[in-house]
């Protein structure tokens, strides 16, 4: 591709540049099936569950779409939830713990592929910005050494600040095109979720770039992605 049509890359993080979308998977399914044998059910959480009711989406959300799925109520509670609450923001939380011990005790490191990529469009001095439905993006990027390479961080606390919808709704992404300095159509959003390019595709961004690092080329292709790659690199 000519990056020269472009103005900004606009970044999802997990899945993207950090193989950090692992250790959420780890982290989702430790919490989910904790919960579901604590209160006896026998259809456990899987990585089908992950990909059609968490990925991509805000940590509440996807708390509540995945309850929902299996016709659990809980209340809704909020994100000062004490951990151990039986409401979807304890829930949340929960999973937010466990997902701070794993990457505490294992750590993360960027896709080389997609270093190569940050290290080229910075050469090239085309602004970028992470777009990351996480709380915990700014502790990933420091893990990984690559906060400092990114002008903008918009991630859940940013969104929630500002009250900007979750994707698949194209907020934060429109969101950091405009702190970048400029708009939509000139702007390439690169997700791995399928929330992430329905929002794309939603906000009519210049180019939207799936990642396919498991959910399939052509549920990407499907949700909004104009593109599909299997790792950054291919980009350059």
């Amino acid at each position: 591709m000519d990056w020269n049509d472009y103005d900004a890359a606009l970044f999802d993080l997990d899945g993207v540049i950090t193989p950090t979308a692992e250790v959420h998977m780890r982290a989702w399914a430790q919490m989910f099936n904790d919960f579901l044998a604590e209160h006896g059910r026998q259809d456990p959480y899987t990585d089908d569950d992950y990909f059609e009711h968490v990925d991509g989406k805000p940590r509440y959300e996807g708390v509540r779409d995945f309850l929902t799925s299996r016709d659990i109520e809980l209340p809704q509670g909020g994100p000062d939830d004490d951990p151990t609450a039986e409401t979807v923001g304890g829930l949340g939380n929960r999973k937010n713990v466990v997902f701070e011990e794993i990457l505490q005790r294992d750590g993360v490191q960027a896709y080389p592929g997609s270093v190569r990529l940050v290290d080229k469009l910075t050469a090239d001095g085309v602004p970028m910005a992470i777009v990351s439905s996480s709380r915990n993006a700014p502790k990933v990027l420091q893990a990984a050494g690559m906060l400092h390479r990114f002008e903008i961080v918009v991630d859940g606390n940013v969104a929630a600040e500002r009250q900007l919808a979750g994707k698949p709704a194209p907020d934060t992404f429109v969101y950091a095109a405009q702190q970048l300095g400029t708009e939509p159509a000139r702007a390439v959003v690169l997700e791995d979720a399928v929330s992430g390019v329905a929002a794309g595709q939603a906000g009519r961004f210049g180019l939207v770039v799936g990642v396919d690092r498991g959910v399939g080329a052509q549920r990407l292709t499907d949700h909004g992605a104009d593109v599909v790659v299997t790792d950054l690199e291919e980009l350059l």
